[in-house]
């Protein structure tokens, strides 16, 4: 495994059980009744696990938003044409997108990531530019990356992390946009879970019923096609992945070498945990799950990695808006734990202790 990234999966260490201690211990004495506050105090102690402090703080927050286009679209398996991808870089870089709306909300800085467009993009300032290609190869004919591109994909993630360490970061959520990713998510679900392909395939960007029968039947080609071994995660990446997929792994890799939390979106972001977890099993404790996607596979994936969904609210966007409303509640839970007084501080009764 090349140097970058074995070194970054070596730098994965378990949460901290200390501070994770001390946060439980202040949780119990905040002036109310434990565990009224249910899933935001798991949250303030996972968190606290996470960075290694028994406050976590989370003032610097960002999405990085990783695009790139997929060569399996010439199978006809989405509701719009391959341009839109490119033409959705350019509504992020104006602001007009659903992630721009919601990521100004909470206040998040948001890293738009050309990995692999189909087509040169104009030079913005705001853009960042990590091109592999233009565009996958289809699938359904071959490999959709070689090795090389895939770790190559990996890579570019956990520099784009290691460069916004310098801005301040403290939480990062992961963000995609690129027609016909869900058909490579979904392929990558039945590699990695063994599932039967029509029970994680979704219908994307709004196929009708004629078209997703289709879909399944793409899907089931390229795993015919590649034999994607689910034992080794490049081999299924290269084979059935995207470019901004591999990114999203190394995003996520390279958070939890930095004791970083990361809040994972939809379905395309499930599909690149399940390779960045499999590459290093001791990531799945560093990975948030904001919801539960409207797509089939993304409740099949999130169910394998053994995460619980904040959120249930039937999204299917994607491009990091479910990961906006998951920082917010990491924020709320993180504030509460260091804000909120304790029955001490507030001269507040504790409750009654039972009698002997």
């Amino acid at each position: 495994m090349p140097g970058l990234l074995s070194n970054t999966i070596e730098l994965i260490k378990p949460l901290d059980k200390g501070a994770m201690a001390e946060a439980r211990l202040r949780q119990d004495t905040l002036t109310k009744p434990q565990g009224s506050l249910g899933r935001l105090e798991e949250l303030s102690i996972k968190l606290a696990g996470i960075q290694g402090k028994p406050i976590p703080q989370i003032r610097h927050k960002a999405i990085i938003t990783m695009v790139g286009d997929h060569g399996v679209v010439a199978e006809g398996v989405s509701a719009y044409p391959q341009e839109v991808t490119a033409q959705m870089v350019y509504n992020f870089l104006r602001g007009g997108a659903g992630i721009n709306v919601l990521a100004h909300h909470v206040g998040a800085r948001i890293i738009i990531v050309d990995i692999g467009v189909a087509t040169d993009l104009k030079p913005d300032p705001q853009l960042l530019s990590r091109k592999i290609g233009y565009g996958t190869h289809n699938m359904c004919l071959g490999p959709a990356m070689t090795h090389e591109q895939a770790v190559t994909s990996i890579e570019a993630g956990i520099e784009v992390v290691a460069a916004e360490l310098a801005k301040g970061l403290d939480i990062v959520g992961t963000g995609d946009m690129g027609i016909g990713n869900t058909t490579a998510s979904s392929a990558i679900c039945a590699a990695m879970t063994g599932k039967p392909v029509a029970g994680v395939v979704g219908r994307g960007t709004g196929i009708n019923d004629e078209q997703l029968a289709h879909k399944i039947e793409v899907i089931k080609r390229a795993l015919a096609v590649n034999r994607p071994d689910p034992n080794q995660p490049l081999d299924v990446l290269a084979k059935l992945g995207g470019f901004e997929i591999g990114g999203l792994v190394g995003v996520m890799l390279a958070a939890a070498a930095y004791r970083i939390p990361v809040v994972i979106d939809g379905f395309i972001s499930g599909a690149a945990a399940l390779i960045a977890t499999a590459l290093a099993p001791g990531l799945r404790d560093f990975l948030i799950a904001a919801h539960v996607s409207a797509e089939a596979g993304h409740r099949v994936l999130l169910r394998h990695l053994g995460l619980k969904p904040l959120l249930d609210l039937g999204m299917r966007l994607g491009e990091g808006t479910g990961a906006v409303l998951g920082i917010f509640l990491a924020e709320a839970a993180a504030r509460i734990l260091a804000e909120m007084s304790t029955f001490g501080e507030a001269g507040v009764s504790e409750r009654n202790r039972p009698e002997n």
